[in-house]
């Protein structure tokens, strides 16, 4: 205990951590308050509140933005959808691969679309909520006005929960994306856990306490699986400098299990929230009714198994995005380092995206099968609003974004010769790549 005061202590001692820690409890605060904006028109008296199935993931997500009809109401989740498209379109067209080389100039162009990319998806989403989520009995006089502005408002809430997501990002600790849709989530657990507890009953108890100790082997195996690597031994070359000889030393390259972390799981989920929202759009033929009650239904076969293939496919896709074997094996020719028994160049590259590949699927499978565990919960009882802790999406993005984030302090305080914060070993956040 003793240590872990000393640690808080060394924390604030180290004045940029201190502020980086103020602006980001400052804008996260901003954040919050925003949610509990509701929209000029809307009576939040008579809003209808929890729908059922993956409304109310969205809303979990979002920390209620959703339910309340808040100005917040679509939170960041059209700014990560953008993101997916120009991600592809970074694959697929010359044009946007060229930007993406280019580095800050052609990052500064992508952001730009991307922003623009934001605004056309979020009007789109917006005009899909208005339709299918707020009652007409909660709207005081309806009607194309209304429409028309609440759809600005709403547009406009997400450009600043974007704005708000970037300072955290400059200014704050942590990935700022990843910390507003954990703040949400970590605001609607308390009443959750609540919820769980009081409707099992004294009867219940024994249940109560058997859910809570599989949810700590599930956080354990979560955890297990962020943090799992697969080290490539790297033998630097001895060179000559002068009268000195430098290099000759043995290293590693840490290629993770899950080197995707949690944003196959954000962007599939943010997909998984269109088709029910178009669905309520064409609400008058059956296909639509069929495409709404189904996929709006979180624990259907039918969702699960689009959920579980798109975690798949975007898991692959992020990986051979953030984790680039060309450029890894060049990076370690020009620094005089290679695998013991491959050659320096493309063997070297074949190698090491041979080995991702081997070990990214068994880790998009286990990812897979933590994402749906929800749904496999409410089948063996526990209440929804649990359920989406239990695993899925907001356990891993609740274990990524922390992990990411202690890493983070963890390098503040060993720049300025604190001990980290751990005895055993380091917090292990992204990886960090030899000769990247």
């Amino acid at each position: 205990m003793g240590k872990f005061f000393n640690t808080i202590k060394n924390i604030f001692a180290i004045e940029d951590l201190r502020v980086r820690i103020f602006n980001t409890i400052s804008f996260l605060i901003v954040f919050r308050l925003g949610s509990y904006i509701v929209l000029p028109g809307v009576n939040p008296d008579l809003l209808s509140g929890s729908q059922g199935g993956v409304f109310d993931l969205l809303n979990t997500l979002l920390g209620g933005s959703f339910s309340r009809a808040s100005i917040f109401a679509l939170g960041i989740m059209p700014y990560i959808s953008a993101s997916i498209v120009v991600q592809l379109l970074t694959v697929a067209v010359p044009y946007f691969t060229k930007l993406q080389k280019e580095g800050d100039s052609g990052r500064k162009k992508l952001n730009q679309f991307t922003r623009v990319l934001t605004i056309a998806i979020t009007v789109a989403q917006a005009y899909g909520y208005i339709r299918t989520t707020i009652n007409a009995e909660a709207i005081i006089n309806p009607g194309f006005v209304f429409t028309v502005t609440s759809m600005i408002i709403i547009v406009s809430g997400t450009m600043f929960c974007m704005w708000l997501g970037e300072r955290i990002t400059d200014k704050g600790i942590g990935n700022g994306i990843s910390m507003l849709i954990m703040i949400g989530i970590v605001s609607r657990f308390p009443g959750a856990l609540w919820l769980e507890m009081t409707g099992k009953g004294m009867n219940g108890a024994l249940l109560f306490i058997i859910e809570l100790l599989v949810l700590f082997f599930v956080v354990v195996g979560v955890i297990a699986l962020t943090q799992a690597t697969r080290r490539i031994p790297v033998q630097y070359a001895k060179q000559v400098v002068g009268n000195k000889l430098y290099g000759g030393k043995r290293d590693f390259i840490p290629l993770k299990l899950n080197s995707a972390g949690v944003m196959p799981i954000i962007f599939a989920q943010a997909l998984m929230f269109i088709p029910p929202l178009l669905a309520g759009i064409w609400r008058d033929s059956d296909i639509s009714s069929y495409v709404g009650s189904t996929f709006a239904d979180f624990t259907s076969w039918q969702y699960n198994l689009l959920f579980g293939i798109m975690i798949l496919l975007f898991t692959f896709f992020y990986t051979a995005i953030t984790v680039p074997a060309n450029d890894i094996a060049d990076n370690l020719k020009r620094s005089g380092g290679f695998i013991p028994g491959i050659k320096p160049g493309n063997h070297t590259a074949e190698f090491i995206d041979t080995v991702l590949s081997r070990i990214t699927f068994p880790g998009a499978v286990f990812l897979v099968l933590v994402a749906i565990l929800p749904a496999f919960a409410v089948r063996a009882g526990v209440t929804q609003n649990f359920a989406q802790f239990y695993g899925g999406t907001s356990l891993l993005i609740l274990v990524g974004v922390v992990l990411d984030t202690l890493q983070q302090i963890e390098s503040y305080l060993l720049m300025r010769h604190y001990e980290g914060m751990m005895k055993s070993g380091r917090v292990k956040g992204r990886s960090q790549f030899v000769g990247s």
